[in-house]
């Protein structure tokens, strides 16, 4: 994993830079998201493995799947993937590049487990607390566990805080 990741980072890097200089980071991000779930697929993967298809087919066959709302760099750089033989690092990139989107943005994903059910005031002192804290906008996502005796666990990224 930590392999592909580092494979990945120049083309996520290359990717988040273009997006920010055209102003289409949602644009980009939606269909690199998009790409990276096709190609997570097991038998994507195996097809992209494949030495029998060309690789230009291969993005050809990302891009059908994807759809019409692909402006002609995101077309460019999944060429650029195909050509470099990296078209099954789509899930690596596209993770990667919505983490420098939200880094550009200030935005965090936050996930709140409880032992009870938060009440929608509850939510929000939380996610105002949380950021202040985090010095980011907080979408917070709350899910209840009754297997906890107490408290809250709340994950982002490789945070986690148990209270």
């Amino acid at each position: 994993m930590a392999q592909l990741r580092t494979l990945a980072r120049p083309y996520a890097k290359a990717a988040f830079s273009a997006a920010q200089d055209q102003k289409q980071l949602a644009e980009w991000s939606e269909v690199l998201t998009v790409a990276g779930q096709i190609t997570a697929n097991e038998d994507i993967r195996q097809l992209l493995a494949s030495p029998g298809t060309e690789e230009q087919k291969k993005a050809e066959m990302i891009l059908e799947c994807v759809g019409d709302n692909v402006t002609e760099s995101v077309r460019n750089f999944l060429m650029i993937l195909a050509k470099n033989r990296r078209l099954s690092l789509l899930p690596e990139i596209a993770a990667l590049f919505n983490t420098y989107r939200a880094d550009f943005e200030r935005t965090v994903d936050i996930e709140v487990t409880s032992a009870y059910e938060l009440t929608d005031e509850q939510q929000q002192k939380l996610a105002q607390a949380l950021s202040t804290k985090l010095e980011r906008q907080v979408s917070l996502a709350a899910s209840m566990d009754k297997s906890l005796i107490g408290g809250v666990i709340v994950r982002t990224g490789d945070m986690v805080i148990d209270a």
